[in-house]
């Protein structure tokens, strides 16, 4: 049996005039996520947790920024492309891990959400996803409500 970690993070600038979408759930805010696709920075954590684990890059080599194929893609789409990579190299998901970092908005009311479309999509039981949420209470990322950042550790197995 073999097993392999992975470790994934983004961030994103929150902006004006973007839905806010985390774990590929819409969550109502004023302010949404900037980036070339959805700029889901807990679902590219994920992916870049999956990559990491199996060596084989990071979501930026996979799906470049630069690529009008990935404009404003979800990133369930993305998430999809990289489970494959994960199944046809004869891994499983053991479990993910991860933390959301964000003064605004709060998380919390859409974490059991966000686990049952990351289940779904990844096709994982809920207890195999956990996702956290903390703040940087007013701190970090230009006072705390300027942006929106991710970590996710994987566990694969063979």
């Amino acid at each position: 049996m073999e097993n392999r970690i992975g470790i994934g993070y983004d961030i994103h600038r929150l902006v004006e005039g973007r839905k806010l979408i985390l774990g590929g759930v819409e969550i109502p805010y004023i302010k949404g996520l900037f980036g070339h696709s959805d700029a889901d920075v807990l679902l590219h954590a994920i992916c870049d947790a999956l990559l990491g684990a199996l060596s084989k890059g990071d979501i930026g080599e996979h799906f470049p920024n630069t690529d009008e194929a990935y404009c404003n893609i979800s990133s369930l789409e993305l998430l999809k492309k990289v489970i494959k990579l994960v199944e046809n190299e004869g891994f499983k998901i053991t479990n993910i891990d991860t933390v959301v970092i964000a003064d605004r908005p709060t998380i919390g009311p859409f974490k059991n959400q966000m686990r049952q479309t990351i289940c779904k999509t990844l096709k994982i039981d809920f207890e195999d996803i956990n996702i956290k949420a903390t703040t940087q209470e007013g701190m970090g990322f230009g006072g705390g409500a300027s942006a929106i950042a991710a970590y996710a550790i994987a566990l694969l197995q063979k």
